[in-house]
């Protein structure tokens, strides 16, 4: 492996790993109030759920973006 393939590596590593750190702490987050929410309030838990999983889906996306970048730093 030459140092450029090693960096490249690295790199993607890096940009990968922090990338997933925020939206990993998002989602956590979410999902914790939206069960809060639940327990005050049973009778709304599916407007509740509903919303709660479109904003994991637009948080993962987030990940997804990281992890594009990474593939990107590294195939190039």
């Amino acid at each position: 492996m030459t140092e450029i393939e090693a960096m490249k590596a690295l790199s993607m590593a890096i940009v990968v790993g922090l990338g997933m750190i925020g939206p990993a702490l998002g989602i956590g987050i979410l999902v914790s109030k939206a069960l809060e929410a639940i327990g005050r309030n049973p009778d709304a838990t599916s407007k509740i759920t509903t919303n709660m999983f479109i904003g994991i889906v637009f948080t993962e996306a987030l990940a997804i973006f990281a992890l594009v970048v990474g593939f990107i730093i590294k195939f190039t």
